[in-house]
């Protein structure tokens, strides 16, 4: 079993708060080739992420839509029982309908928020339970990813843990590759 974990901003870290965001696209386009060549190289089968409105939401939607093409199975791990608590109605209803459509879903606590210790032993039991993570994070731009990828640093002073970081560079990039594609599409009809 090769497990990814995957993290990063969150939504309102990358000014996204639409589903129609044009950065969006990319981003959803950036997941897509990075976990399509990971796929491609059978150094993946599972995409494990965390439920946060951001990076690891839309890397689970990423992942879903990928089923159809390729042997990868989702996970969704919350650090704490009735995460999505205190969310709006309508971030409540995209946590529940992603819920549905993932392979696996579970909490590494029993119980709700308590302690910012559930939060570490969240940490812990993700290094524990994958194989490598991909951060969409630059560290120029510290957030609340700079927790995870301090963490992983640790980490991989005592264990071999590859990890991917996918910065603003990198968006860049994929950005110019998406709206070129699209505009050949386009010039096509």
């Amino acid at each position: 079993m090769k497990r990814l974990w995957v993290t990063g901003y969150r939504s309102y870290e990358l000014s996204i708060f639409s589903d129609k965001d044009p950065k969006l696209a990319v981003i959803k386009y950036a997941l897509n080739n990075y976990f399509k060549r990971l796929l491609e190289e059978g150094k993946i089968d599972w995409v494990i992420s965390g439920a946060n409105l951001g990076i690891e939401q839309w890397a689970l939607e990423t992942a879903v839509q990928l089923q159809d093409e390729y042997d990868i199975h989702t996970a969704l791990m919350t650090p704490y029982l009735e995460f999505s608590k205190r969310w709006n109605e309508n971030n409540q209803t995209k946590y529940q309908n992603l819920l549905e459509q993932v392979d696996f879903t579970a909490s590494t606590s029993n119980y709700p928020y308590m302690s910012p210790s559930q939060l570490k032993n969240y940490q812990n039991f993700m290094l524990g339970h994958t194989d490598r993570a991909v951060l969409i994070y630059d560290p120029e731009h510290p957030g609340k990813p700079k927790y995870d990828y301090d963490v992983i640093e640790k980490y991989q002073e005592q264990h071999d843990y590859p990890v991917d970081i996918i910065d603003f560079y990198d968006l860049q990039e994929a950005a110019e590759e998406y709206e070129e594609n699209h505009r050949q599409e386009n010039d096509f009809y």
